[in-house]
């Protein structure tokens, strides 16, 4: 679960299709709710075989993602329990520090320095800035020492994969890495449905948003666009996810009184939301304003593409930029609610433009952003450090 995970699963697929040997260095499953399974606990280190490819997972603690301070412990545990696994990795040409963001590049560095082999540091988010825009952390003391090992962790690595090119800019501008060394690579999706669904259920018209119910989304714009649409019965504002602002939403939904909004915080067998996400006549991206989540490109816009649906996109920054250019969607301003009731309307109007710029998405993703695709492209990057083909991935 989570755009992270995704992005190294997807990364893993794509190399391993390519012929190339991985092992991964991961925790123990325990995401979200810190539920480590039984098979996994009172142990160190667990050896196993997933779809071919070699992981070493290892211990961590069994807390939920629910607060910033457990998740900032937990990224410091696996620091030090992901080093378990050193003795047992054979050869390498290349590490590649993905996640958690910042604090696996030292785990990286402890692999890259005992193997001897060149780092490429992974970007999912830009971390420490983060915790800046968020007020968790404004000592400037602290600050100045977080740019420090940031700094580090770009400066350091032979070479750096960011999700979009926002994230590029940040780290040259910022940081002062060298651009050379930068390739931006996208998520990507696993699977693209193999042809264009429509929702032929004219009794209801879905809108819906999939993903982490977390601070980087605009939840409140959506829920003031559905009170604006609520003269329309049959549109349905469906929000689907989990999150720490799961239970916050569920009281807004009640105090609004909005009957045309569903909450699911269900978790979901894959089989179970796809056929959810098939179900969906258009995808909603709200993101908020903070300018972290608007460097980047958040996986849930490959993978609504995949299913072939427009997207209307609440961003100033990276999220619409690609979706102006995939041509996969209708853009609005942050925080306006009316512009995006106005934006679902057109496309509840205009069913034939609807079902366009869903197939815009759908075929770009096809053509461009597969498994197999980004894999190739993160090899590329791998064989311009100088590696050979054995791969080894943290």
């Amino acid at each position: 679960m989570g755009g992270a995970s995704t992005r190294v699963s997807n990364v893993v697929k794509g190399l391993f299709s390519k012929g190339c040997d991985i092992t991964v260095v991961t925790a123990f499953p325990h995401y979200p709710y810190g539920n480590v399974p039984i098979r996994y606990r009172c142990k160190a280190l667990v050896r196993e075989k997933v779809a071919g490819v070699d992981v070493l997972r290892v211990w961590i603690p069994a807390l939920p993602h629910n607060t910033i301070v457990n998740r900032v412990l937990l990224h410091v545990c696996f620091i030090v329990s992901s080093l378990f696994a050193l003795p047992f990795v054979g050869k390498a040409d290349v590490v590649w520090a993905a996640n958690p963001n910042l604090f696996c590049f030292f785990s990286a560095l402890a692999y890259g320095l005992v193997k001897r082999k060149p780092i490429v540091r992974n970007v999912d988010d830009l971390w420490p800035e983060v915790f800046y825009e968020m007020g968790i952390v404004r000592s400037k003391l602290t600050r100045t020492l977080l740019d420090f090992l940031a700094k580090i962790s770009y400066v350091v690595p032979a070479a750096i994969t960011p999700i979009s090119a926002g994230y590029k800019c940040r780290i040259i501008e910022k940081y002062g890495a060298n651009p050379e060394k930068i390739h931006v690579i996208e998520v990507g999706v696993d699977t693209v449905e193999s042809q264009i669904l429509v929702n032929n259920d004219r009794s209801q018209f879905i809108v819906m948003y999939s993903g982490i119910l977390g601070v980087g989304y605009d939840f409140e714009s959506v829920l003031k666009a559905a009170r604006i649409l609520s003269k329309h019965k049959d549109i349905l504002f469906l929000i689907r996810g989990v999150g720490e602002l799961g239970s916050k939403l569920r009281h807004r939904i009640r105090k609004l009184d909005l009957l045309n909004v569903v909450l699911d915080t269900n978790f979901l067998p894959d089989t179970e939301l796809s056929a959810l996400l098939r179900s969906a006549d258009i995808f909603i991206l709200p993101m908020s304003g903070e300018s972290f989540v608007n460097y980047g490109l958040p996986t849930k816009v490959f993978e609504y593409q995949a299913y072939g649906k427009p997207i209307i996109c609440i961003s100033d920054g990276e999220p619409a930029k690609y979706v102006q250019a995939t041509k996969s969607g209708l853009v609005v301003k942050l925080g306006d609610a009316n512009g995006l009731g106005e934006a679902i309307s057109k496309l509840y109007k205009d069913r034939k433009l609807a079902i366009e710029l869903g197939r815009n998405g759908w075929k770009y993703v096809s053509e461009n952003l597969t498994a197999e695709r980004v894999g190739r492209r993160m090899c590329e990057v791998f064989l311009s450090t100088g590696s050979k083909g054995h791969y080894e991935q943290t």
